[in-house]
């Protein structure tokens, strides 16, 4: 994707700050990361930067995890540059960052009890900034799960109100395309093993227990072996851990809608 848009809508017509008070003259920069993190971003921030001329040299990697203070990057060229397409470039690390770190909290913790269980994200993203989000989750060890309405299907409950109920739904699954990946949202065991003996690829437990979740996965899978149970709703990282070996998949929003920003800083050096 085109990051030049991001840095356009801070630009503006011209930074009138960076112009009035930064004389045009080449100096140096260092970004710190000021918590213990995954670094996530870099690649992004490293373009914006280039936008404006100034070269980047990154000191870990995407995806890395680093302690408090931990120097990830270095800048040099024109001051101007750097400091215009400062916070732009911060933006991007802050959020992907706290994306990264939250989504491996998570799956550190599940890797404790049940490290085969994927730990997925939802579409619950920021409009325009989702392939940014969703590249933060699998950075941290997650599974960013579909990226929109357009790669697979997963009926919703909406859905399935919509055109009349579970059995409806399940006999449309006849007009679904060959190739395309399925998934069905089921609010208890019986409705599972339907979905299952029509072929669903994945069954959504919505709000289901652990342990019915369970259950649903051990009969759901005498039917179609292949058949996947994500466990979903109300799951949070103080809970998580309840569903280990209960489910294939445990979907959690909030890895995307209410991560905290990691912060950094950034310092310039002018030259003599």
């Amino acid at each position: 994707m085109d990051l030049r848009r991001f840095l356009e809508e801070d630009v503006g017509s011209g930074d009138l700050t960076t112009n009035i008070f930064v004389p045009g003259i080449s100096g140096r920069a260092c970004i710190v990361c000021e918590e213990d993190a995954v670094v996530a971003g870099l690649e992004e921030a490293a373009e914006i930067f280039s936008m404006l001329g100034v070269a980047s040299r990154q000191l870990v990697a995407d995806g890395e995890k680093v302690p408090k203070d931990t120097i990830v990057m270095m800048l040099e060229g024109p001051l101007r540059g750097i400091l215009t397409a400062e916070r732009t470039a911060l933006n991007f690390l802050m959020r992907m960052s706290g994306i990264a770190t939250e989504t491996n909290s998570v799956v550190t913790i599940m890797s404790k009890k049940d490290p085969q269980l994927r730990i997925a994200g939802t579409r619950k993203t920021t409009p325009g900034f989702r392939s940014f989000e969703k590249k933060a989750v699998a950075l941290g060890g997650g599974w960013p799960h579909r990226n929109g309405l357009y790669d697979m299907v997963l009926v919703k409950d909406n859905h399935i109100v919509a055109c009349g109920g579970i059995d409806n739904a399940l006999e449309l699954f006849g007009e679904i395309p060959d190739g395309i990946r399925t998934e069905i949202e089921v609010s208890n065991i019986k409705e599972g093993l339907l979905a299952a003996k029509r072929g669903a690829d994945i069954i959504m437990a919505d709000h289901m227990s652990p342990s019915d979740t369970k259950k649903l996965r051990k009969k759901a899978r005498s039917v179609n072996e292949n058949v996947l149970i994500e466990a979903s709703g109300n799951i949070t990282k103080e809970n998580v851990i309840d569903y280990a070996n209960c489910a294939d998949i445990v979907s959690l929003g909030s890895l995307t809608h209410s991560p905290m920003a990691v912060h950094f800083s950034l310092d310039v050096e002018r030259f003599p």
